[in-house]
């Protein structure tokens, strides 16, 4: 009988997940999905009470949402800006739009927008390097705010009504994920020696992960991870402060849409404050750090839903509302997502040889 050789099983293609295990996902998604929009929706409003909300507005009211709208789909790009120096303004757009489609439409869609986001700078010049630093920064602040608004809306319900021990657990739920993000980017751009800790630390969990797979360990992470602290300390120490800006300007402005939204369909301050929508939008975003479904859907609406009618708002109004808020903000990107995507495909003006984007004080030869 003649042995496999080591190199051999190596080669071995990982084994894929049983098809239970692959459809299994999916499934409990659209089930989700259509609970809320099947049993949920209807106990609150119907689509022809959402229609007649609609109608009812002024035509001042619904230029007010457009432009709160254009401008949301506006400052996606801030952030990718920020954190891709040589990155152009058309480039990002182009590629948050996409992204954002593959997102609100695809289970796993945030895995796959990643390797869209990889395919796309890189056939602008951007190498994967560059691509990662952004990627990181812009994931690690987009979940700070996720997990700091909620803290900062609960301490301003606390000048206005007595902190329940719901909010407090609430609260410091937030701190406490907030101090761990905190500490862990702290670990890693500290020193170059707790990077090689990371990393290595990154590698052995890694190594264990794809051993039952007959895959060999992996090596050089250690490495890996102290040239990615340098080059993220490096740009950090410049823009810190405008990464964080735009990280808040995206985030609220979003919150404005929905401000209006409601306000529009006649659900009045006296029933549900600013405060009170800022900090129901703000545990509904901490609810899509983990995408139960593509972009949220049914997840979105049943928080935001349930939290502002139990602030006080008309359950048909609110309801509508928040259907007008996704529409303009979970929607609308999907078909000018699939615009900015044929853009890129047959667009060729714009394409540069590998790893021969401009660079900047900010980005290292070597990235």
């Amino acid at each position: 009988m003649t042995a496999v050789a080591p190199q051999a099983q190596a080669a071995r293609p990982p084994q894929r997940k049983p098809l239970w295990r692959r459809v299994l996902t999916p499934l409990l998604s659209l089930a989700l999905v259509v609970a809320v929009f099947v049993w949920f929706l209807p106990q609150f409003t119907s689509l022809s009470d959402v229609w007649s909300a609609v109608r009812s507005m002024t035509w001042a009211e619904l230029a007010l949402l457009a432009l709160a709208a254009a401008w949301n789909l506006a400052t996606y790009q801030f952030v990718m800006v920020t954190t891709m120096p040589g990155l152009r303004l058309r480039e990002a757009t182009v590629s948050t739009l996409t992204t954002t489609a593959v997102s609100n439409t695809v289970v796993a869609g945030a895995a796959l927008s990643l390797g869209l986001t990889y395919a796309m700078n890189s056939s602008w010049g951007f190498s994967r390097s560059r691509t990662s630093v952004m990627l990181l920064l812009s994931g690690l602040w987009n979940n700070f705010a996720k997990l700091g608004l909620p803290v900062f809306a609960l301490a301003l319900l606390a000048f206005t009504s007595p902190p329940t021990t719901g909010r407090l657990l609430g609260g410091l739920a937030g701190v406490a994920g907030l101090v761990a993000a905190v500490v862990v980017l702290g670990l890693l751009l500290h020193s170059r020696e707790g990077a090689a800790r990371i990393g290595r630390g990154l590698g052995r969990v890694a190594s264990a992960v794809i051993r039952p797979l007959g895959r060999p360990p992996v090596h050089g992470w250690d490495l890996a991870t102290t040239k990615f602290r340098d080059r993220t300390a490096l740009l950090l120490h410049a823009r810190w402060h405008w990464l964080t800006l735009a990280t808040l300007v995206s985030h609220l402005s979003l919150f404005l849409v929905l401000v209006l939204a409601l306000r529009a369909v006649g659900v009045t301050s006296a029933q549900v404050g600013v405060v009170e929508i800022l900090a129901v939008f703000a545990f509904a975003r901490l609810l899509t750090a983990i995408p139960f479904t593509p972009g949220g859907l049914g997840v979105v609406e049943l928080a935001l839903i349930t939290g502002l009618s139990a602030a006080g708002g008309d359950r048909a109004l609110v309801a509508a509302g928040v259907l007008v808020f996704r529409g303009l903000t979970y929607v609308l990107p999907i078909p000018l997502g699939l615009g900015a995507y044929v853009f890129w495909r047959t667009n060729r003006s714009w394409r540069r040889e590998p790893n021969t984007a401009p660079r900047t004080e900010l980005v290292p030869e070597t990235v």
